[in-house]
């Protein structure tokens, strides 16, 4: 099993445990996990956000920031190239992505050139609606 994992699919996975176990299961199963540079980025913003919220004990907080990054580490890291942006200024015009989902799914797309069998795994029903 190989996935392209945005942002979402892992927050999902590790905030909201237990709301889709298939997510977890396929992201804890996988045998290659793909993930663009922005997902690290995104992932820090949203821990900042919840911090600053203090929704979830400090405890919580710090066993949730170790258990993404414990997955960010599993991931092959694609770089946002000149080539992702190019394709993200173009793709999926129709599906009214936001400027990240754009950059995720143009970095999808990429990747699964090279990497046969390559599954996007989204909690994002726009960015899923854009891959279709």
């Amino acid at each position: 099993m190989l996935f392209y994992l945005d942002t979402s699919a892992v927050l999902r996975a590790i905030l909201e445990k237990g709301t889709d176990p298939g997510l977890e299961e396929r992201i804890g199963q996988a045998r290659l996990l793909v993930t663009s540079r922005l997902s690290l980025v995104e992932s820090a913003r949203a821990f900042h956000r919840l911090r600053h919220q203090q929704t979830i004990s400090e405890k919580q907080f710090s066993q949730a920031e170790r258990d993404a990054d414990a997955v960010w580490s599993r991931c092959e890291i694609w770089e946002l190239t000149r080539a992702v942006c190019e394709l993200a200024c173009n793709v999926a015009p129709s599906k009214g992505l936001r400027t990240l989902d754009a950059l995720h799914l143009a970095t999808f797309l990429i990747a699964r050139r090279r990497l046969d069998g390559l599954e996007l795994l989204t909690a994002d029903r726009r960015l899923e609606a854009g891959a279709t």
